[in-house]
């Protein structure tokens, strides 16, 4: 994977780069894609699971100045705690400066206390990555009531998936409409129409519960052919809600692109009875849809 070097924990790294790339094994095929593309070595994080259920992590002995580390973060839980290790584990061994890339940033859609004795999670997790982390990059993160990263997480940077979306569907071809599902992903649809030349148009919402969401749209459709643009695909429930929409008002062909396919147990079902064609993600969650590889962006913002 050109100039990308893998080393196994333990062992020192063969030259004193600035700058390297670390993942634990499931987040590893992303770090390599993103330490050749930027040219730098990248090195397996060594995981031990005690039979207790604690984990050990263990990094070279001596590491760069700046430590990039990759890590997935769906299903959030059991991978949280590991990376704060590693993180100490990475300033223990010389790194100055530690950097967190997430695709995926968990916990940003629970920004408010909606129910009292709730937590505001987002605001939890900002204070969790502070304890290991002078900057947290991440792709197309959820935010609704906050104006930016920043002030989830200091030092935290959203990318945007719409360069990366657009240049798959310029390179596709593909012509027709397309829709966001609310309000909230107007900003960055129209981010993709504008670089790939297509109309677009957006819907209001109304969330009624997990799975339950009313949908609206007050224009026409100027394209038969639909792509279904959003941020996160879970339940699947407002992609089925706004295609059987767009059916209703005469779309022939309904497709989907998600930045993050989470996919709930039923999702992909619930969004084909719905008759969506095809469903296509990026690669910042793992899943047999992924079509758009994020490592450049990724490698471009560092």
């Amino acid at each position: 994977m050109g100039a990308a070097k893998q080393s196994k924990a333990g062992t020192a790294p063969r030259s004193a780069a600035h700058c390297a790339v670390f993942a634990l094994a499931p987040s590893w095929p992303l770090a390599r894609a993103l330490a050749s593309a930027k040219g730098v070595p990248a090195h397996v994080i060594a995981c031990h699971r005690f039979p207790d259920g604690e984990t050990l992590v263990q990094v070279p002995a001596r590491v760069a100045e700046q430590a990039i580390v990759v890590q997935r973060l769906h299903d959030p839980d059991a991978k949280l705690f590991p990376l704060l290790l590693v993180a100490d584990a990475l300033r223990r061994a010389g790194a100055q400066r530690v950097v967190l890339v997430a695709p995926y940033l968990p916990y940003m859609r629970q920004d408010a206390a909606f129910r009292p004795g709730e937590p505001i999670s987002q605001r939890v997790l900002g204070r969790l990555l502070r304890l290991g982390f002078d900057r947290v990059l991440t792709v197309e993160p959820h935010l609704h009531r906050v104006q930016g990263l920043k002030q989830v997480v200091p030092g935290g940077e959203a990318i945007s998936a719409a360069p990366a979306i657009s240049e798959y569907l310029l390179r596709r071809g593909w012509r027709g409409v397309l829709v966001g599902p609310d309000a909230e992903s107007a900003r960055w649809v129209k981010a993709i129409a504008c670089a790939s030349g297509l109309p677009w148009m957006v819907g209001e919402k109304q969330r009624l519960g997990d799975r339950r969401v009313r949908i609206s749209f007050r224009q026409e459709l100027p394209s038969t052919a639909v792509m279904l643009v959003d941020d996160i695909a879970s339940s699947g429930a407002t992609l089925a809600r706004a295609a059987r929409g767009l059916r209703r008002m005469g779309a022939e062909r309904v497709e989907a692109i998600v930045v993050h396919a989470i996919f709930a147990p039923g999702a992909a079902e619930r969004m084909q009875a719905a008759g969506i064609a095809r469903v296509v993600s990026c690669d910042t969650v793992p899943h047999r849809t992924n079509r758009i590889a994020c490592a450049p962006l990724i490698a471009q913002a560092l």
